[in-house]
């Protein structure tokens, strides 16, 4: 089972997500956000890459992705995986939207949303001015309103997933794992 934790900056799905599997490692296992292990890897970030660059990386990242979801599949499926973000999330990030990205990678929106079996999407805490911007990712590049808008679109791009939950901006981070927790099936 594959359960994708996805928002836009500053939601807290890292967090989230890693607190959520050290607390049941019985039942989850943490796949992390490819996005910033790339990033990492390239000593970059999307903002200062040119469209050329941007497509790019954001194939790296999709490969990356869908190397973990099989690699972390394959040594635990005993578990649940608990995905900080999914493949869907990259198209958000695409300099010619999202069904440029679709054809670029040769695949479409209906066969990613099938890769997973529930999807529960985080607002960020921008919207509650509680954003940190790069300050807790070096790889985040929205300012506040920027991190709104980009929440937004992932949760256009999820919305045709049919075990697509909501959690509401919370001002404490306990409450949101808890608004999470409560939708894990």
């Amino acid at each position: 089972m594959r359960i994708v934790l996805t928002g836009g900056p500053g939601a807290g799905k890292t967090v989230v997500a890693q607190t959520i599997a050290r607390r049941r490692p019985d039942r989850f296992i943490l796949v992390p956000e490819a996005a910033t292990q790339v990033y990492a890897m390239l000593s970059t970030r999307w903002d200062r890459l040119d469209p050329e660059g941007r497509r790019d990386v954001q194939r790296q990242i999709y490969r990356v992705q869908v190397e973990q979801e099989q690699r972390f599949a394959a040594a635990h499926a005993e578990k649940v995986l608990l995905l900080d973000r999914g493949t869907i999330d990259g198209a958000a990030y695409w300099p010619e939207g999202p069904d440029d990205y679709w054809r670029d990678l040769g695949t479409n929106l209906r066969d990613e949303l099938n890769r997973y079996d529930q999807v529960i999407w985080l607002e960020t805490s921008a919207v509650l001015g509680m954003y940190d911007g790069s300050d807790s990712n070096f790889c985040r590049f929205e300012d506040a309103a920027g991190a709104i808008r980009s929440g937004e679109m992932l949760r256009g791009l999820w919305s045709g997933h049919p075990k697509l939950g909501l959690v509401s901006a919370c001002p404490t981070l306990a409450g949101k794992i808890a608004a999470v927790e409560a939708l894990l099936v």
